[in-house]
Parts: structure tokens; sequence; C-alpha cells
């Protein structure tokens, strides 16, 4: 991938805009096999500032780590007991739309992930091999995250799936606006005058045991916006639109077709969209309710409707957004609204 000053400063592939990243200095070393190796300055071998051979922590009490832990996740359960958006499944799609979401600061995000490991599917390629294939031009999304791949004329590969589901995830958990509720299953909807207005969840292992033991009741969460992104079928897969075909909010659930890439790929991207008042589905989900292909191991899909799903929630709440044209104006005088939510303490912003 090609980097040039202005790729680092300007446009993310779907019309935001993001500040610029910090350079950093390679440093290379030739070797016989591989040639030449480059190591950041952060990976270089160096002095650690402090003795490995009589290293010692600082003391702490248990119950603080206990009371840590405890606060900080009580805060966040109240803070986001109402919110902007939920995103159902933190998958390749659901991450995806967290992302995009994400450069407005002024948008409170939570994401509900049923595993203790957020990523779904996309932490290896097809039959458990490393590699992601990506169909272009999704691959724009790939550079606005200054992931490295091998380029084709038709498609780029990343090494490893890992690599960019571990880069998404650290780029949009750093943001001040986000919360990944993950080992949390959402159990059910709060609909009100036939409007999706929420979820209700349970933790992930209490929904599991239903079953074996006594009535164990759920917690909820309410949204302006839910984000449905929960896969194709499985034991949690397509929970959403399960849900409101039970509910009688839609008629039918035909199941994803057989596979065909060309055909699904284009499809998912199309066919993402705001299902029913309230709720946005996104990724292989959109399969499952219209009938559309599976892809199979290609994975740009997943990306751009997630992004696509983003701008529809940005849309329904009256955000600048790419679906009615409107983040072109935000875009000349670079409003705050469209810039990555940095880390900075100066810059976070109230949920």
């Amino acid at each position: 991938m090609a980097t040039t000053a202005s790729s680092l400063l300007l446009k993310t592939s779907f019309a935001g805009a993001r500040l610029p990243s910090a350079s950093r200095a390679p440093s290379c070393v030739a070797t016989p096999r591989a040639g030449a190796i480059c190591n950041s300055i952060s990976s270089s071998p160096s002095t650690p500032p402090y003795d490995l051979n009589a290293f010692k922590f600082s003391p702490i009490k248990e119950s603080i780590v206990s009371r840590e832990m405890t606060r900080r996740y009580m805060t966040d359960m109240i803070t986001y007991a109402d919110t902007d958006v939920v995103i159902v499944g933190a998958g390749s799609a659901g991450l995806s739309c967290a992302y995009e979401l994400s450069k407005d600061p002024s948008i409170s995000i939570a994401i509900i992930e049923q595993s203790v490991s957020p990523g779904g599917g996309a932490w290896l390629g097809g039959q458990l091999f490393s590699a992601m294939v990506v169909r272009k031009p999704a691959h724009l999304f790939l550079d606005e995250l200054d992931i490295e791949y091998d380029e084709t004329e038709d498609y780029v590969v990343i090494k490893h799936a890992a690599l960019f589901t571990s880069t998404v995830m650290s780029r949009l958990l750093a943001r001040p606006n986000v919360k990944l509720f993950n080992a949390v299953a959402v159990e059910d909807l709060i609909v009100k005058d036939n409007r999706v207005a929420g979820v209700v969840t349970n933790w992930a292992l209490v929904s599991m045991n239903h079953d074996t033991q006594s009535c164990m009741d759920p917690n909820v969460m309410e949204a302006k916006v839910v984000v449905s992104s929960c896969g194709h079928d499985g034991p949690f897969g397509a929970t959403g639109v399960k849900r409101l075909q039970d509910i009688g909010m839609i008629e039918t659930v035909p199941g994803m077709k057989a596979l065909d890439m060309n055909t699904a790929e284009d499809a998912i991207v199309r066919l993402t969209r705001e299902v029913v008042p309230g709720m946005i589905v996104t990724g292989m989900e959109v399969a499952e309710i219209d009938g559309a292909p599976r892809m199979g191991p290609t994975f740009g899909a997943m990306m751009i409707s997630g992004q696509k799903a983003a701008h529809l929630a940005l849309k329904a709440l009256g955000r600048p957004n790419a679906i009615d044209g409107t983040i072109k104006n935000a875009i000349p005088a670079l409003n705050p609204e469209m810039v990555l939510a940095a880390i900075n303490n100066s810059d976070i912003v109230d949920a």
C-alpha cells in the first residue's frame, strides 16, 4: 500500500475526515532469507526503562482492583442505559459500523457482543486459513486504517485476517464515545409504537442457561437507533431479524442462498437498510432477511455494509452523512463532528 502525505491527512474511504497519523521512521535490517526487515522505533531493541533482573511492582490491595473494575463497568452501564446507537454484534460489519459512527464525537455508541472475544469470523480467512481477501474498492477502507496488503488488479490480500480485526478494534475502542459490552447477549428488542427503541440484555452465560436455572430476568438498554449485525444463522446468528419475524414486524426470514461471491457482496451492500423503524440491518444478517447468496471468504462487503449502516444511522439521527449528501457540506470546513475522536483528555465528550 502506497502511503502519501495527503493520504495521512485527508479523506476516509466513506467521505469523512481524520486526523493525521504520527509518522515513524523505520529501521531496516538486512537478512539473508527475507531481505530487509523494517521495524518501527517503538519495537527496536533497546534497554527497558527498568531492571529486568530485579523487577518489582508497586503494591496494591486486592479490593482496589475489584473496586476499579466494578466502578468503571457500572458507570458504563449507567451511561449507556440510554444511548444514541446500539450495535448488536461485533463482527467485521459491526466493528466497521461502529468505527465509522464514532467519527462523530456527539454520537454515543454501545456495542453488544455475546462472545468474550469480539471480531466474529474475521480473525481468520476461509477454512481457518490466515489470509483475508478484500475485493476492490473496499481496499480504500484498509488504506484509511493503514493496514498493509498485497495488491492485484481487482483485489488485495491481508497477510492475516487478525491484522484487520485487531487494528479496527484498537482504533475504535480508544475513542471516548464508544463502549464495548462483550460477553453480553441481546435476548429481545424494546418496541414502542411499532418502532424498535432499544434492546433487552443479559450476560451471555445466563442466556445460554435459562433452561438449567430458575427465572433470571434481563436488563435493558434504550437507543434511538439499533443496528443489528448478528451474522448468518447459527446459535446467536440472525437473532435480530428472527425476532422481528416472531413479533410480526416482518413476514419472513428466508435465509441466505448458496454461495455466489460476485452477486453476494454487491447485494449485501445494496440491501443494507433500515428494515423496520428504528432498526438497521448490516452484514450477513442482510442475506438472511433477503435470501441473498452467501459470499464465502471475502470480506469487503462486510466493511462497506458496516459503513453504510453507520451513515444510515447518522441520517436517522439528523447528523451529516453520506446517504443524503449532507456530509459534503461538513467536510470543506473540517467540521469537528467528522474528525476522528481523539483520546486526549481535552477531547473527551460526555456520553
